[in-house]
């Protein structure tokens, strides 16, 4: 099987092309799990398939590490449309079909900060994707709970540097009401600038990741409501621990609703290689 390894502001993931073959599905929880993994198997935050569509350029399917399909992962939207500008499917934008619906990206806008022709050959790309409307946020003082293809849990705190990262995310994600579905959890803090600084745990990964899409984007349209920002289209940047990315975004005319919202930021191809399926999954995994 082949495979192509891809990370949008160090969340990374594994891609595999399906249009011609179907080779995993949604059955292979241990196998994807299995893939994963940092030490027996490829190692990624996740897992995504690139089928055909009828209708769009494509589709994508998305698994989180521990093998199970999951929701919408916004940095895994932006690093699939990049594969499919390598894979010639599409050039300047694209069209595709994810677990929330149609979501629409642009490569190497002119508006993006400039990437030369060699740094585009060594696989980097920019690419700004458009996310699902926000109908709804749950606000309780500086706590923010929002669905943004993914459901998030956002805190604004003073500083993200010397949090436990993980004791932090698992108290939220396990608590009584999370625990069943579970939730990503997302603590940030405002800079001077208006600039924000995220740190994110990821249920499906159990862990915390260098950077989420849905919660870079979750924590920008938060911001918004706890900086008490009107109906002022908004271009906010986040710096996550693997990177620096943007939302930009046109709130609503009631609290809690947001339209054309658009996740911003670098995609680069890491490697490509080949691995077997058919070998024994390991059992503990």
């Amino acid at each position: 099987m082949k495979f192509w390894k891809y990370q949008g502001a160090g969340n990374d993931f594994i891609l595999i092309d399906q249009r011609m073959q179907q080779i995993l599905t949604r059955n292979h929880v241990s196998k994807i799990a299995e893939l994963c993994h940092r030490r027996f198997g490829i190692g990624a935050d996740g897992l995504i398939l690139l089928q055909n569509h009828p209708e769009l350029d494509f589709e994508m399917i998305y698994f989180n590490a521990d093998g199970n399909e999951s929701t919408m992962c916004g940095n895994g939207g932006r690093c699939i449309a990049a594969f499919a500008g390598h894979l010639g499917i599409v050039r300047n934008r694209c069209r595709f079909w994810a677990i929330d619906g149609e979501h629409e990206a642009v490569l190497n806008p002119t508006t993006a900060p400039h990437i030369s022709k060699e740094r585009i050959k060594t696989g980097l790309s920019w690419v700004d994707l458009k996310m699902s409307d926000v109908s709804s946020v749950e606000q309780h003082d500086n706590v923010f709970i929002l669905n943004t293809g993914s459901p998030h849990y956002v805190r604004f705190v003073d500083k993200v540097e010397n949090l436990d990262m993980v004791a932090e995310g698992r108290a939220v994600r396990y608590s009584g009401r999370f625990k069943n579905k579970g939730i990503n959890v997302n603590l940030v803090a405002v800079q001077p600038d208006g600039s924000l600084h995220i740190r994110t745990y990821e249920r499906g990964v159990e862990d915390e990741t260098l950077a989420c899409g849905t919660g870079v984007t979750a924590a920008a349209l938060a911001y918004s409501l706890y900086n008490n920002q009107k109906t002022i289209a908004a271009e906010i940047p986040v710096s996550a621990l693997g990177g620096p990315l943007r939302v930009r975004f046109q709130p609503g005319n009631l609290p809690g609703v947001f339209s054309d919202i658009w996740l911003c930021g670098p995609a680069k191809r890491v490697f490509e290689g080949e691995t077997t399926i058919d070998q024994d999954f390991i059992k503990y995994l």
